[in-house]
This record gives C-alpha cells, structure tokens and sequence, in this order.
C-alpha cells in the first residue's frame, strides 16, 4: 500500500527527509526531488529567445532494491497494520520487494473462521509481489467447515480460492508442487512456479518453493494427488529461466528454513550458530555460483540473517512478529550487484525505525477490523480453569502442555490404553491466569479428529524409539512412561504402565495389544507416525480440541506446571534426536 504524494510530503516535512529523498511515487519507486530554480528576472526574459533544453539528466550509476521477507504468519494478523507502518516508512525512500515464506492463514480463530481471507485481502493492501506456498496452505482441504474432502469435494478447495483471491495482485508460488499423475505445475488459477517483476529499474526474478516434507506435515488426505520435487534442482533450472528472460537479480521465497543462534548484522558469513542440516542450508550450498541472490526462507520458525554460498538468507521467525531485510545494490556500468547487504529480523513492535516513528497503516487496520470484532466473543471464553504460571510446549522435549493435553485426550478416550498428540501440534503457551478458549485454539488450532488403532508392544516401542532418535516433533504421551538407556551404542526403550485397578507400573510385552487414541493427521501418516490401515477416524465427531475443552471445563481449580512435568514421563540419556556412541 502507498501513500498519495500529498500525504507522503507531509510525512517527509515532519520528519525533515523530503529534501533528501522526495517522494514515491505508486509503485514504491522514489522520484527524483525537484528543487526550483530562482525565478529569472525581467530582463533575463526579454532576452531569451527559444532558450536550448537543458539536458536530460545522466541515469544513477547505481540501482537500490530491499528485499523484504516475512514468513509462518499463522493468521496473526492484528501484527499486520504495524508491519504496513515499516512498509510505507521504507517505500518513502527506496524501492521495495515485499515476498512471503507461506504459511500465511492456519493458526487463529480470525483468520480459520475465513479460512485465510482476511490473511489474503490484508496482503493485497501491504503490496506483497508473490507468496510462497506453505504446508499448513493444505490444511483448510475443501471450502467450508470440513477439515477433509468428502466424495465429489475438492481437497485442495480453500486453497485454490485463496490463490484465485489474490489475483491481479501476487500470485501464489510453487516451482516444486507437483500433479503426482502427469509432473506438472497444479493448472490452479494464479498458482505459479515463478514470477518476473521490475523494482526500481531492475528485472527482478521471484521463485516460488514447498518444504520437501509437505506430504508428510499436512493432512495426507489433503495432498491427495500431489508430490514435491527436489528444491535445489528445481531452483537451478527455474533460475537460468528467469535470467534468461532478463532477470538481473532472482529471489527465492521458500517454505522451508534454517536456523541460527546469533543474527549478527557485522558478521553474516560467520556460520558457527548455525545448524547446517536445516533443509534451506542444503540447498542453498547445492545451487549453482551465481543462480540465486537472495533467499526468504521459512517453516522452521527460526532466525537467519547469513550469506551461505553467497547467498543472502534471511528468515524472521513466526506469527508476524519480525520481518527480514536484504539491500541491494546494482552497479549499471558493471552489470552486476555491487554491494548486499543483510539485515538481523526486525521485530515490529519497535515504535521508530531508522529514526523515524513507526505509524501503523489504518487501512490495513480498518480491513481486519471485522474479522477480529467477529473472533472477540468467542476467543473471550473463560474455561473455568485458572493456570498458576505459564504451561509451555516444546517441540522437541516433553513439556507440560504436550503432557496436559494427552491426559485430557485419554480422559475423554475411557476406553482407550495411551494418548500420543505430537509436539508440531502444539503451535503456542498458554498464559498464566484465567484460560480463555481464544488462548486454548491458538495453542491448538488444527481441527484433527480422533482416531483409534490397535497396536502391539513392539510397534509402540519401535514408533517412540524412532521418535527418539528423530529431528521431528517430540510425542507427548499419557498412559504409559518411557525409559530410553543406551546399551552397546544401541538405543534400548523400555514401555512402562500400570494395568487398570493397579498403581505399580510393569512394563509393556512385545505381544501386547494396546488401544491407542490419537489424531487423524498422526494416524494417516503424519509426522512419521507411520500410517494405520486399520485406524478408526471420528470424521463426524468434533475436533479433538473441543473434547479437550470439554475436560478442562469439567476439571476446572488451578492447573500448574510443575504437575505435568513431575515425575517425567520419559526418560533418557541427552536430549532428542538421541544418539548413542560407541
């Protein structure tokens, strides 16, 4: 979104920057200022005659472009007016390239309750140039309240029509989503692999990318008839494309990210803090010198301000709290980019930036304003449950609010041995104090189902010893503790539980049957889980989340944390992916 010029130079006198950098024009692209020259006096106009015109001015030897990336915004979209403040400060005096990572809609009751069209008709109003297309863009399946495709459904429905929303304004990207029939694009309308735009004289190039693990981090059923390519492959080919149609600089937006411990502005090529497995790292260390400029990663929530084989990557983390930064510098003479510069993510709760007062976008605030006054009552729900300190989750170790919320799912399974939720299901803490329904779904907004299976001791202990040793979501269990030992550099898991009208626990035999409660997307393959032929899903039910409101109510007191943790319930030698030495 961009301001009239007249509203634009009121900002710059406040601010005492009009003379410095004038002021933008529609496109984010800044016009030359205009200083006046004195009025020439009588007799200089009396002789002239068919004065000579001056020369056309010598274009800028150098071309400035910022890259600015967000990514994972999960539906938090009371964040978006302040983002829009950042945007219209820097567009006042540079041209901007605005991308996402994906993700942009699952995750709260303003933006699920539309399924996602605040999320888009707000990224039509910041001036986003293209999205990427994330895991959890699935998660809607078909249009309407249906958490999966029904016959005759479309189980990409709510995505497609969010994609077509966004029409004439970005597009939706994917080079690597695939028709698992033919091997082409998805023929979805305004869904591409890449895009070719012109920001501040330079021919920008944009691809679009999906984490390789979508089919197995969003409902199986939803990706029903859709595979991934190979991301660094499909970059290399969609890059020398682009150049070939004129791209001067070519920017990734990818679902799919790093993560690092330090975001030091003074020293991006220092990679020690960072986890050089992470999928966006791998990638980038594959490509061709020279193929990409700059990287917006996202998916794993993290950090990145770094140059990785000479690529600029930045990430800002999740739920709209920060954004990323890369300035570009083109040298016209040289053709080619003379400086790149990385920025650290800049959080947007910071009233002034670069000097300047952040103001946010009443625009954007007046369009999510419905969605939000729609939300209000509901999300406002008291529970009846009061919490005496803050119960967090933990993607990759047992927490309290994964071992809260698989008791509560065994209370409502009373026929069911153990509950097994998984840490990627948890996306937010919840606060100490009065519980709210609105800090419940936020913490929980997936509407998985239950589901049943039977399995035997040795597929349960070969299903948790596999998660320990894993880099994916920790299982948060209930009915059953856990002790992992290290035995001749071989993983030994031994399942413990005590049988009905007994306290002392005995462990659990290979022959065992076990009936197991847990949730569709785990239950169909989700998160490694391994997918059950034999599962049992409450389609009609439900969401799982409700049954666990339903409990908390019935519970009602003061839960605390230290309650879920004390004694743990699984124990074993480090920390998760365990490894055992020789």
């Amino acid at each position: 979104m961009t301001l009239s010029c007249r509203r634009m130079r009121a900002i710059c006198a406040a601010a005492a920057i009009s003379i410095l950098f004038g002021c933008s024009d529609g496109g984010g692209r800044v016009r030359p200022k205009v200083v006046p020259s004195a009025s020439p006096s009588p007799s200089t106009v009396s002789a002239s005659v068919s004065p000579t015109p001056a020369p056309a001015p010598a274009p800028a030897p150098f071309l400035e472009l910022s890259v600015i990336g967000t990514s994972d915004l999960h539906g938090r979209i009371t964040t978006l007016p302040r983002l829009g403040g950042f945007l219209t400060l820097l567009r006042a005096v540079r041209p901007v390239l605005l991308v996402d990572g994906g993700d942009m809609f699952q995750g709260t009751l303003e933006s699920n309750g539309v399924e996602g069209e605040v999320v888009v008709a707000a990224y039509r109003g910041l001036g986003y140039d293209a999205v990427a297309i994330g895991n959890h863009e699935f998660d809607y399946g078909p249009v309407g309240p249906a958490a999966v495709a029904k016959a005759g459904q479309d189980a990409q429905g709510a995505l497609r029509a969010r994609a077509a929303q966004a029409k004439g304004a970005f597009p939706f990207l994917s080079a690597n989503l695939r028709d698992a029939t033919t091997g082409a694009l998805p023929a979805w309308d305004n869904v591409a692999a890449t895009r070719l735009v012109e920001r501040g004289g330079l021919q920008v190039g944009i691809i679009g990318l999906s984490t390789e693990s979508t089919p197995r981090t969003t409902m199986a059923a939803n990706f029903a008839g859709l595979a991934v390519a190979p991301l660094a492959e499909v970059i290399t080919t969609e890059a020398a494309a682009l150049r070939t149609r004129g791209a001067q600089v070519v920017v990734v937006t990818a679902h799919a990210g790093g993560k690092c411990g330090k975001l030091d502005a003074t020293a991006p090529d220092d990679l020690g803090s960072c986890d050089e497995r992470e999928e966006i790292f791998e990638v980038a260390r594959a490509l061709p010198a020279g193929a990409v400029d700059v990287i917006v990663g996202g998916h794993t929530h993290q950090g990145v301000a770094h140059r990785v084989n000479g690529i600029a990557i930045v990430q800002s983390f999740a739920n709209g709290k920060a954004f990323g930064r890369v300035d570009l510098t083109w040298d016209r003479a040289g053709k080619r980019l003379s400086a790149v510069k990385i920025f650290p993510p800049q959080s947007v709760e910071d009233d002034s930036y670069q000097g300047l007062q952040v103001v946010p976008e009443a625009a954007i605030e007046q369009l999510i304003t419905p969605a939000v006054e729609a939300a209000a009552a509901r999300r406002g729900e008291p529970l009846g449950v009061t919490l005496e300190g803050p119960l967090k989750r933990d993607y990759d170790a047992e927490s309290a609010l994964g071992n809260l919320i698989a008791t509560l799912m065994l209370e409502a399974g009373a026929d069911a041995d153990i509950a097994i939720t998984n840490g990627g299901g948890l996306r937010a803490d919840l606060p100490a104090g009065p519980l709210t329904y609105g800090a419940l779904y936020d913490a929980q907004p997936f509407d998985n189902r239950f589901a049943r299976l039977t399995m035997t001791g040795r597929q349960l202990r070969a299903l948790v010893k596999r998660n320990l040793g894993s880099t994916g979501g920790v299982l948060s269990l209930a009915g059953v503790t856990v002790e992992a030992v290290c035995v001749r550099a071989k993983l030994e898991v031994t399942l413990l539980r005590a049988a009905k009208g007994k306290k002392k626990a005995a462990p659990i035999a290979d022959g065992d049957s076990l009936q197991i409660l847990t949730s569709d997307f785990l239950a169909t393959g989700g998160d490694d889980f391994g997918k059950a032929d034999k599962a049992v899903i409450d389609e009609a039910g439900e969401p799982l989340r409700e049954a666990v409101v339903a409990r908390l109510r019935a519970r009602g007191g003061t839960l605390r944390a230290s309650e879920w943790l004390v004694p743990p319930r699984m124990v074993m030698p480090g920390k998760r992916p365990v490894r055992c030495k020789n």
